[in-house]
């Protein structure tokens, strides 16, 4: 019995079954293990993402009604996020910090709401739908 399982064991060694089991499951393992990788860092990225803008709309609120310009609060509101994302060891670029400050200013109680059912001044120029050229991210950033 121990003969056959020593022949059994030579064979696969010597016929290259070995290696070829090896290479059969790095090849099928590899997309399966990068996957699970990507999934891991786009999961990562979201919960960094949620947690700069949780510390923006802090950030943000912790200004209303403070008199001071609004780009000293937008400054003063990214240097916070930025801060304390450094201190936890945590690196997210200064652009989208600044995106996130910019998003919960924009829901913010510091930017004027406007009411869609209130009909517009008549001082207020309005114009026709289609006819305003819309912004190109690309020559604003």
């Amino acid at each position: 019995m121990m003969k056959i399982i020593n022949d059994i064991v030579n064979w696969i060694i010597q016929s290259g079954l070995l290696v070829w089991l090896f290479y059969f499951g790095f090849t099928v393992g590899k997309p399966f293990i990068e996957s699970k990788i990507k999934h891991a860092k786009t999961t990562q990225e979201q919960a960094l993402w949620e947690l700069a803008l949780q510390l923006a709309m802090t950030a943000v609120n912790s200004r209303v009604g403070k008199n001071i310009s609004g780009q000293e609060k937008f400054a003063q509101a990214v240097a916070e996020v930025q801060s304390y994302l450094t201190a936890k060891g945590l690196h997210i670029d200064t652009k989208q910090i600044q995106a996130a400050v910019q998003s919960v200013y924009e829901m913010s109680m510091l930017t004027p709401t406007v009411n869609p059912n209130e009909k517009p001044d008549d001082k207020q120029v309005v114009a026709p739908a289609g006819t305003v050229k819309a912004i190109d991210p690309k020559e604003v950033a």
